[in-house]
């Protein structure tokens, strides 16, 4: 199938030098993290409501009533934590090397 050979010619036959080490997965890791930060961020924004009288309460009701809201929530917030620190390794990977 051709959609296949495109996926094993870009993924798994795909030429890397043998001095490779675990530093170059930053960028994945960047890639992986900004897709989490955009899917949970979406989800959140469906149940937050912005105004001031309100806010607070719905960031309650997504804690408290939403399904696993509160792990979307925290996801989130330590996913952004996670973003900078890979994005500090992958820039410092970058000056090093």
């Amino acid at each position: 199938h051709p959609l296949l050979k495109i996926a094993n010619d870009a993924l798994v036959d795909l030429p890397t030098p043998s001095s490779i080490s675990a530093w170059w997965n930053f960028g994945s890791l960047l890639g992986l993290c900004l897709i989490t930060q955009i899917l949970t961020g979406l989800f959140l924004a469906m149940h937050y409501t912005s105004d001031i009288a309100t806010a607070f309460t719905s960031v309650a009701h997504i804690c408290r009533d939403v399904n696993f809201g509160w792990l979307i929530r925290n996801m989130h917030a330590n996913g952004a934590s996670f973003f900078f620190i890979c994005i500090y390794l992958h820039i410092g990977r970058g000056l090093y090397y």
